[in-house]
């Protein structure tokens, strides 16, 4: 998780206030979307632990999933080299899109990803079956 020190850092100013954070899948490494974040939307990220960002449109704060229930649990956030980017790691409760897909990439899953889904199932099996 970002440290006192690194969000003092976070350069606000060069991102005119709102900064891109690249979310990605915690386990699988797929990148699921790329949001925007003010100081506001930071602070709400990192006390809920549930993905929360500043709507360009609606020009307010949203947590990604607030009504779909598809929320994006907080597993870790660094900032780039740069401190004007965020990379943000999380479990998805549900598929991130809107559009009811794991990514609002497409169909962008490493080859690997078919381990982790495998994983998946496998455990889901398994705990289901006494």
């Amino acid at each position: 998780m970002l440290t006192e020190q690194q969000r003092r850092e976070l350069d606000w100013e060069k991102t005119d206030g709102l900064m891109p954070v690249i979310v990605q899948h915690a386990v699988s490494g797929e990148v699921l979307m790329l949001g925007y974040m003010n100081p506001e939307a930071l602070d709400k990220t990192i006390e809920s632990g549930k993905v929360t960002f500043f709507s360009r449109t609606k020009q307010r704060l949203w947590t990604k999933g607030e009504t779909s229930g598809n929320f994006l649990n907080v597993v870790n956030i660094a900032p780039d080299c740069d401190n004007d980017t965020l990379l943000l790691l999380a479990n998805p409760i549900g598929p991130t899109c809107h559009k009811g897909t794991s990514s609002c990439f497409g169909d962008t899953a490493h080859q690997w990803l078919f381990l982790y889904q495998l994983e998946q199932l496998l455990a889901e099996r398994k705990s289901a079956d006494p």
